[in-house]
């Protein structure tokens, strides 16, 4: 085996014949994490105070190893048929983020260090969703959102059918009394986004007897509306996992 087919099959999933992550896919994974627990930690003072060495330090180590992962997967792309040389592969999506993500742990060092650029590195989660892809749960998670993709799409429309609604009752109710919070629809929306999804800030409320039955309406109908979603992924997804078990059940029989 050369050495592009060793780090192919060690870097991409859909190279490997055996299911589930390579180690050296689960110590990226780990890395990864560790990256951005590092991003969320240098956000507290007492945190870091002190400790401003061993961060830089870690920043370094943790560049080289995401850099080291990154050249070798250029140099393996080819490997995947999709990919026919390394500038096809450093030029996809996965790619581009890879590289936006080295880019952060660079620019703090000359000077250019704020919050955002911290946590631009939380970005690679994004290749730990893709490495993610191959297994059983995300697969199930997908393929019942896109079996149930027209009942999703209905009932998002009619709950921002309903937040239109309601901003627009609460707007000719409260606009008079509250115009700060009630005085254009857009403003009432945000009431109606706190209402629907049961969240409830309580800084904006209605006055009016008219505003409150509106709201009253409102609150009894978004229970519902906005739980649809929530009992139509429930219901793919339960019919994914039997349908799932089945198959197993009759693979083991056969054998």
């Amino acid at each position: 085996m050369t050495i592009r087919k060793a780090l192919s099959k060690a870097l991409d999933p859909s190279a490997r014949k055996e299911k589930g992550l390579s180690k050296t896919n689960t110590c990226i994974i780990i890395l990864i994490c560790l990256s951005i627990g590092i991003g969320i930690a240098e956000t507290e003072v007492a945190l870091t105070e002190g400790l401003e060495n061993i961060y830089d330090a870690a920043h370094l180590i943790l560049f080289a190893l995401f850099a080291a992962e990154y050249a070798a997967r250029l140099y393996s792309a080819p490997e995947n048929t999709i990919h026919k040389t390394p500038i096809s592969y450093a030029l996809t999506l996965s790619s581009l983020l890879d590289l936006i993500v080295l880019l952060s742990f660079l620019l703090p060092l000359i000077g250019l260090e704020t919050s955002l650029l911290r946590m631009i590195r939380a970005a690679r989660l994004v290749r730990l969703a893709k490495m993610g892809s191959y297994s059983l749960a995300l697969q199930m998670i997908y393929k019942a959102i896109k079996d149930r993709r027209y009942e999703l799409t209905v009932s998002v429309i009619i709950a921002l059918g309903l937040m239109l609604l309601s901003s627009t009752a609460l707007y000719l109710a409260e606009r008079s009394s509250q115009p700060e919070a009630f005085g254009s629809i857009p403003r009432a929306m945000w009431w109606s986004v706190a209402t629907l999804t049961t969240v409830g800030y309580g800084d904006v409320v209605p006055m009016t007897i008219l505003g409150r039955i509106a709201a009253a309406l409102t609150a009894l109908t978004g229970i519902g509306i906005i739980a649809l979603p929530t009992g139509i992924l429930a219901g793919a997804f339960s019919e994914g996992m039997r349908g799932f078990r089945s198959k197993s059940a009759e693979t083991e029989t056969q054998n």
